[in-house]
């Protein structure tokens, strides 16, 4: 569970789970660092825990290197339709103004 997680914690996660994926794919740092264009101290930093923030542009380039690159998408996932768009079975459509 995430409830009680800090932003910190959460990253110290990702990265020891980043690490046992590199690992199992029998990718080293340099391979991966070479794929991403990020340090390899960096990367190390990230797997041991001791980077505290990382970008989301960082992240994504991590997760294209290890072929993850779609599961960002489960961050924030698609919502169902909004039922303000419908009125009794029919769907409405929003009208827009033009422009002044």
């Amino acid at each position: 569970m995430m409830e009680n997680v800090s932003p910190v914690e959460a990253i110290r996660t990702l990265g020891a789970r980043f690490k046992d994926y590199r690992m199992r794919l029998n990718l080293t740092q340099r391979q991966v660092s070479e794929l991403t264009a990020i340090s390899v101290p960096t990367i190390y930093k990230f797997e041991s825990g001791r980077i505290t923030d990382l970008s989301f542009v960082t992240m994504l380039k991590l997760l294209k290197a290890l072929d993850l690159e779609h599961n960002w998408q489960q961050l924030i996932p698609d919502l169902p339709e909004s039922p303000y768009l419908y009125k009794e079975n029919k769907k409405r459509q929003r009208i827009r103004h033009p422009k002044k």
